[in-house]
């Protein structure tokens, strides 16, 4: 059975630290976005929230969340991870707790924090309620998970699962969600959805698995975004802005989320669910 390791993991980070952080694509501060958007209007906002991120990556999104005030936490199983999560916060001079541990046991009391996140971690669980379950424990009642997956109805998922089944997958293993497994995933570790959106991801995956086999081939170093027609750019962005608001939105775009938030706080203060 095709499994995701933490030897998949090490390689794969050792590939990116040789890499320029600029260089490696992240969530284009999706995440950031989103977590802000949660205390958008309460006072102070991210100042003193306390923030945990599970499998943290290159730790930018952290990074960006410290600098805006909060008290962040990583955790990851692979110190590949760490050790880029430390040189993002070095150059950004922020403060960014990292902490090596597994997000099935994590080393923390319940409680804990007032956010959790994650985004490309989900999918690589074969049981992921085990891992949200886990989340939500360490959230303070009335706190908010952040979860962001590959969604299912898209092309990536037909090439990924071919290179899956061929032993080539980066990874190792990995699944997918459509919207309405995602919030079933999160309601039933007694959390209440407060909004669901999804991403197109602009350059698009073609794009992006391009540039990267050769900058790692070859050390051809194409764009990271490549400028597009003023006209075609303005057209492409006022369609995306206008097919968000509609949830068949959410079974088109490459990734997808949602914010949940834990049973036992007071009224919420996230917008309603929609992409």
């Amino acid at each position: 059975m095709r499994a995701s390791t933490p030897g998949h993991w090490q390689r794969f980070w050792e590939q990116a630290d040789r890499l320029e952080l600029d260089d490696v694509y992240g969530t284009d501060g999706r995440m950031v976005r989103e977590i802000t958007g949660i205390f958008a209007g309460e006072p102070g906002g991210l100042r003193g929230r306390r923030i945990l991120e599970v499998g943290a990556g290159t730790g930018r999104d952290a990074v960006a969340l410290a600098a805006a005030g909060a008290t962040v936490v990583t955790i990851d199983y692979v110190k590949g991870s760490l050790g880029l999560t430390q040189k993002a916060a070095a150059q950004a001079r922020a403060d960014v707790t990292a902490v090596c541990g597994d997000g099935l046991g994590m080393p923390f009391p319940d409680g804990a924090f007032d956010v959790v996140f994650h985004q490309g971690l989900l999918e690589h669980f074969r049981e992921p309620g085990f891992l949200l379950r886990e989340n939500v424990r360490v959230l303070k009642p009335g706190g908010y998970l952040v979860v962001d997956v590959p969604q299912t109805f898209h092309y990536y998922t037909v090439g990924k699962q071919v290179l899956i089944a061929l032993n080539r997958w980066f990874a190792g293993w990995e699944t997918q969600f459509t919207i309405d497994q995602l919030e079933k995933l999160a309601r039933e570790q007694g959390t209440t959805i407060t909004r669901s959106y999804g991403d197109w991801m602009v350059p698009g995956l073609w794009y992006r698995a391009l540039r990267k086999i050769l900058l790692t081939r070859t050390g051809v170093k194409l764009p990271m975004r490549p400028e597009p027609l003023p006209a075609l750019a303005r057209a492409g962005e006022a369609w995306r802005r206008w097919f968000a608001r509609r949830r068949l939105s959410l079974y088109t775009t490459p990734t997808i989320g949602v914010i949940a938030r834990k049973y036992g706080g007071a009224a919420g203060v996230a917008g309603g669910s929609g992409a």
